[in-house]
């Protein structure tokens, strides 16, 4: 990668509800990679038309396809929208990481240690 002097930030933060810009699937953003952050036989496993860049954030995602089947994504940050439906989410582990919703995001929940 080349060093532009420039910090990569995030645009969605934890809790935020986004939408896969060109596979319509929803998800609820958990955690966060500054760059990609998976493996090489991940990335290349993506048509070379598609491949996103290395150098942006990428979002761990608790998703949810068309059927509201549960399962985790990763995707990159030119890739997402976010998604203003308001429709509740129903993955299992929504509960694991939030608690509940406030102004259209989800509230991280804070384990006790």
């Amino acid at each position: 990668m080349q060093d532009t002097g420039k910090e990569l930030h995030a645009k969605f933060p934890i809790g935020q509800p986004v939408r896969h810009r060109l596979f319509g699937f929803r998800g609820v953003v958990f955690d966060v990679d500054p760059e990609f952050n998976n493996t090489e036989e991940w990335y290349e496993s993506i048509p070379k038309d598609a491949r996103p860049r290395k150098n942006q954030p990428f979002y761990h995602l608790l998703a949810e396809n068309h059927d509201q089947s549960p399962y985790v994504a990763y995707v990159s940050e030119q890739n997402l929208i976010p998604d203003e439906s308001g429709e509740p989410f129903n993955h299992p582990d929504i509960n694991d990481y939030f608690e509940g919703m406030e102004n259209g995001s989800y509230v991280v929940r804070h384990k006790a240690n």
